[in-house]
């Protein structure tokens, strides 16, 4: 198995060749052909076809939203999780407002800095890319997709 690339700001986003390539772009060609015909030939029975495919469009998005919000719920859990067990007492009872994309951000910051890291987040009200931004030793995340 080759070795993995060493994940940094710049490429650790990720695509779903399945979803991102295939599946998505069927829909939105659907989509469109749907629209032609109806157009080409109007009726009641294209334009019921706009709304199934459109629909189907939509159940293909929230299906992947969701799996990307329960994502966040586990990596919000774990972070705060490692916030507990590495920070000191006093940034213990501030890891509650830490918001959820605030943790989703720290969970590229290595052990050694997410501490501070959290610390300044809570300060200065970062967003998540800022927090990203700020990462000097990234810790990678292969499970995200």
């Amino acid at each position: 198995m080759a070795d993995k690339v060493p994940q940094t700001l710049a490429n650790h986003a990720r695509f779903d060749p399945a979803y991102h390539f295939f599946i998505v772009p069927v829909f939105v060609i659907a989509w469109i052909t749907t629209i032609v015909e109806l157009v080409r030939h109007p009726g009641l029975w294209n334009a019921w076809m706009i709304v199934v495919a459109t629909a189907a469009a939509v159940a293909v998005v929230k299906i992947r939203t969701y799996a990307l919000k329960v994502q966040d719920r586990v990596i919000r859990l774990e972070e705060r999780l490692r916030l507990a067990i590495l920070s000191p007492q006093a940034l213990g009872t501030k890891i509650p407002t830490l918001t959820e994309s605030q943790l989703v951000g720290l969970r590229f910051a290595s052990d050694g800095e997410v501490v501070s890291l959290a610390e300044r987040s809570l300060a200065q009200n970062l967003s998540r890319a800022d927090i990203k931004k700020a990462v000097q030793h990234w810790r990678p995340d292969y499970w995200r997709v």
